[in-house]
């Protein structure tokens, strides 16, 4: 269901990769809330927002080296919106759901509504300005 689509790749392949791994995330994020046999999902929801967390790291960090490299004016300003990313992640309060299996659900939907808008916006509108240089 999430997926790269080709209006998505920006032609650098080791960016349109990482971009491929976020929409898996995404996936997993989506395969997650509709999991209607676990019912405990905090555990795994801590583990998916880790891993996020870490890849989106790694994937930032790339990013803005490539930017370097091409001498990017905007880089700054690009750099920003991943740190405010970052800390977006970070505010997702799990510690008063583990045993609010609703409080879960609705937590796992806000994350999944942020990550598409973030990562399908991000792309189309902000990384696409760095490729038309």
């Amino acid at each position: 269901m999430y997926k790269m689509k080709p209006e998505y790749y920006t032609g650098i392949m080791a960016i349109d990769k990482e971009h491929a791994r976020l929409f898996e995330l995404v996936q997993q994020a989506h395969d997650l809330l509709n999991n209607d046999i676990l019912l405990d999902k905090s555990d795994r929801l801590t583990d998916l927002i880790s891993e996020l967390i870490n890849y989106t790291r790694t994937h930032f960090s790339h990013e803005e080296e490539y930017m370097e490299s091409i001498h990017y004016e905007q880089l700054a300003l690009h750099a920003a919106q991943h740190r405010k990313f970052e800390e977006s992640l970070a505010e997702f309060d799990l510690d008063s759901l583990e045993e609010d299996y609703d409080g879960q659900n609705e937590a796992i939907q806000n994350l999944l509504d942020f990550l598409v808008n973030w990562l399908i916006n991000h792309i189309m509108k902000v990384d696409m300005l760095y490729v038309k240089q």
